[in-house]
């Protein structure tokens, strides 16, 4: 991974708040508290991206990184960070627990509780983020797990680490048809890990059926504006039949396409009466949000919210009479 920050080349008097906004813009908001003078500091960071999954592989002196409560609070996109200490050693704390990492081992926390993460002995790390939904786990597992030193006990920990380690680095799957090949596998490896720290295949296995209908949802949410979006499609996405896709939306008290109807209703509202909602025909907006057809899109407008597409954004965006 090329690095995109290097305050070699930053002037000492700017080097502090250079890296703050890069790890706040890249990866997650946190105090930075550097223990060196401003003089001394030396932050070296490559960043990317596979999907949705983040990437911070960092070198530095010491530094503390502090999420507080305040920050977690303010979370707009709630996130499991994974830490890879590759050499030295650094102290997670978390829902508290204390863990000391020693290179090989890695550990989780979340962004929606505060923690504390001590570099004493300097930085030598990959920060892998992952969108906290995409792992849909359930959050008491999350909870135990935080601040948890994973790697020599755990054989699946181990895979994880040569994985994880390389994946930070290898610029060539961040990018294009590698990229969309590892991001599925990347989170089931992470959740095969968190789920196998608990030495019990049974509950390995339950958090994939008992968080089934997360992420299925997740799923419609990320695909709403796809016009072929298909009971078929969404459970060839998830490895289960039809019939039982209806059945676990259903325990949930989902219908799915009043929940997909919904959900693009709405989204298409949002638009019409947003600041670019006459940039765009009315049709093409029911198109971008899976309405094929105009008339249709209209009457189903109607039927939900009383008002035609066209009234509504008339009524947001009237037409200047000069």
């Amino acid at each position: 991974m090329s690095p995109v920050l290097d305050t070699a080349f930053i002037p000492p008097r700017d080097r502090e708040e250079v890296v703050r906004n890069a790890v706040w813009k890249s990866m997650v908001a946190v105090d930075i508290d550097h223990r060196p003078v401003a003089e001394d500091i030396s932050v070296r960071i490559g960043l990317g991206t596979v999907g949705p999954i983040r990437i911070c592989s960092a070198r530095a002196t010491a530094v503390a990184l502090r999420r507080t409560e305040r920050l977690a609070r303010e979370d707009e996109e709630p996130a499991v960070t994974l830490g890879v200490q590759m050499t030295g050693s650094s102290v997670v704390v978390q829902n508290g627990r204390e863990c000391l990492l020693r290179p090989g081992e890695f550990a989780v926390y979340e962004s929606i509780a505060p923690y504390t993460h001590l570099f004493d002995e300097g930085v030598d790390y990959r920060f892998i983020r992952f969108p906290r939904a995409a792992l849909a786990l359930p959050d008491r597992l999350l909870r135990d797990i935080t601040a948890v030193p994973l790697g020599s006990d755990n054989p699946v920990a181990r895979l994880a680490f040569t994985y994880f380690s390389q994946l930070a680095v290898t610029d060539e799957l961040h990018q294009g048809v590698h990229a969309d090949a590892v991001v599925d596998p990347s989170i089931e490896l992470l959740r095969a890990v968190l789920t196998s720290q608990h030495c019990n295949s049974s509950l390995a296995r339950a958090p994939l059926e008992a968080t089934l209908s997360l992420r299925i949802t997740q799923y419609l949410r990320e695909h709403l504006a796809d016009p072929d979006l298909s009971a078929a499609r969404i459970a060839a996405a998830h490895g289960i039949s039809v019939r039982h896709l209806y059945a676990v939306l259903s325990r949930s008290g989902i219908s799915l396409g009043d929940w997909i109807r919904t959900r693009r209703l709405a989204a298409c509202r949002r638009e019409l009466a947003g600041p670019n909602g006459r940039l765009r025909t009315i049709a093409a907006i029911g198109r971008r949000w899976g309405f094929v057809d105009a008339t249709h899109f209209s009457k189903v407008f109607k039927q939900a919210y009383g008002i035609s597409p066209r009234a509504w954004r008339d009524q947001n965006h009237p037409r200047s009479l000069a």
